[in-house]
């Protein structure tokens, strides 16, 4: 298909924000004190992580993006605000004292994740309830919203906001997590990944026993359709109207992190540029197989999906 221009795209991203952190370094002698490796760290990089590195993949399409989140009134919640507005991202970043920003520190050797590190607190309910109020202003102004679920406890109102944004025909779109998708209810897509389906519908021994599965799932939630990502398999799309599949493609797998903000990210923008959904979903499964070829949380630029239409 013909790449429409994204410029017009208007894109709000709500959830839970981290700071994705790497350490570079060699590998080179086991520890005299335990039997892991010694890691020479020589570089240390910082990305936005969850609900920011959907929206900087947004931006890197080219969308008018804007992020409402909650963070730390921390160092790392200074560099999130930074880093997010050198990715020309719009930003209502709501500060928490309570709160610390969630940090997430993988230790890279050999090209290869040795050790992640996780560093979290949940916000509180006053600082969340004070998002939903600007959520509401900020609606007006975009096409499609992308709620992106992390479950730390960012998106507590998360039924209100869909809620909202169904009163003001705005197309929601959720990257889910947990067991309870009924918090999930009249949202326009789902986009579990395989695991995420399988913890919440059980397992399936066939394509049309996970087909009758999605489908039921999307009838009790009222979704206009679900995409099951199903990494190696390619990723699906169950509407009223039928299936549409798209097969992974055959690249090699770098790292995976990061993978499903990417696929709503564009799925998004899309959608905001007037794209159908299965178009949509076909352009999504491309940007993914670009961005498991870069390591950790990484973009897909509009040029690399153009290369790959």
């Amino acid at each position: 298909m013909k790449l429409p221009n994204f410029e017009n795209a208007r894109v709000l991203v709500a959830g839970d924000i981290m700071l994705d952190r790497y350490w570079f370094g060699e590998v080179s002698r086991i520890s005299p004190e335990a039997p892991v490796p010694v890691v020479h760290v020589s570089r240390t990089e910082e990305r936005p992580g969850g609900a920011a590195n959907v929206a900087r993949n947004a931006a890197s399409l080219g969308a008018k993006v804007s992020l409402l989140s909650v963070a730390g009134k921390d160092e790392a919640g200074d560099s999130l605000a930074r880093l997010l507005h050198n990715e020309s991202v719009n930003v209502v970043l709501h500060r928490d004292e309570g709160l610390d920003t969630t940090i997430k520190l993988r230790v890279i050797g050999r090209q290869q994740q040795l050790l992640r590190i996780d560093f979290e607190t949940s916000p509180s309910h006053e600082v969340l309830l004070s998002k939903l109020a600007d959520f509401e202003k900020m609606l007006a102004d975009t096409d499609v919203v992308i709620l992106s679920d992390y479950g730390k406890g960012g998106l507590t109102h998360i039924r209100q906001m869909i809620e909202l944004a169904n009163a003001m025909h705005k197309p929601v779109l959720v990257d889910p997590k947990g067991d309870d998708y009924a918090r999930y209810y009249g949202a326009t897509l789902l986009t579990p990944n395989r695991g995420e389906f399988r913890e919440v519908a059980g397992s399936w021994k066939s394509e049309e026993e996970l087909a009758k599965k999605a489908q039921q799932l999307r009838r009790d939630l009222d979704l206009q359709a679900l995409l099951v990502t199903r990494s190696e398999e390619g990723m699906t799309l169950y509407r009223e109207a039928g299936t549409v599949h798209e097969q992974a493609l055959a690249r090699e797998v770098y790292d995976v992190s990061g993978a499903g903000d990417t696929v709503i990210a564009t799925l998004g923008v899309l959608l905001a540029s007037g794209a159908t959904m299965p178009e949509a979903v076909h352009m999504a499964n491309l940007a993914a197989g670009i961005v498991v070829g870069k390591l950790g949380t990484a973009v897909v630029s509009r040029e690399e999906l153009m290369a790959q239409a």
